[in-house]
């Protein structure tokens, strides 16, 4: 398939419109997810202004050094992501691939380094319902921490994975000359769900990792 060759639906007037029909969708459908996730991220706040101590407890058994080399994965990976659109308009079709999958990499890097975070927590015995083993005054409130910090982060995964797939998607059909200068609004509007993901994420590192961790 050819780019080139792409043709308007017709309920569509022009590529135009439906570029800006599909923008209005993805940015419609990204207000959904940013509620999802300020539910969540409120539902925290409420917790940690109740159980202020057992959440500074529980956010110092996070690994901090872990999150921060996270959080520089996903902004590297976004930077990466806006460059294979912008090279995609400028013809760079080998390029652009290149920075596809280079930003999947990096998803898939982040994922792997939170595998090891759920392990290490794991073994520490930081698991509500499955393995949990702390003890004493602070027991509850760091439960509850650990409850929205795999829901939180569990969710924020998924987000990533299912943006994983939709890069390497992307990517393959950039390489095989789907999308040019005329045409990618396939390619922007996963790289506006990538954003998104990142974004989330920035929120996210300082609520779990750093906020309290000093106490």
């Amino acid at each position: 398939m050819n780019a080139r060759l792409h043709t308007v639906p017709e309920q569509f007037d022009d590529p135009v419109q439906q570029r800006e029909a599909a923008t209005l969708g993805m940015w419609a459908f990204l207000a959904t997810e940013i509620l999802f996730f300020g539910v969540l991220f409120a539902g925290y706040t409420l917790c940690r202004v109740r159980f202020p101590d057992a959440f500074a407890a529980a956010s110092r058994h996070t690994d901090m050094l872990l999150g921060t080399i996270e959080t520089a994965v996903l902004l590297t990976s976004s930077c990466a992501v806006a460059l294979s659109v912008r090279e995609v308009q400028l013809g760079g079709r080998r390029l652009a691939t290149a920075l596809l999958a280079l930003t999947a990499a990096l998803g898939i890097s982040f994922l792997v380094m939170h595998g090891f975070e759920y392990y290490a927590e794991y073994e520490e015995g930081l698991i509500p319902a499955i393995h949990y083993t702390q003890h004493g005054v602070y027991a509850h409130g760091i439960e509850i921490f650990y409850c929205l910090y795999y829901f939180i982060t569990g969710f924020h995964s998924l987000h990533v994975t299912i943006g994983v797939v939709l890069l390497l998607v992307m990517a393959w059909r950039t390489w095989h000359r789907a999308y040019d200068a005329d045409y990618h609004t396939p390619l922007e509007l996963t790289a506006l769900y990538w954003h998104l993901v990142d974004i989330v994420w920035i929120f996210v590192y300082p609520l779990i990792y750093l906020v309290g961790r000093a106490g």
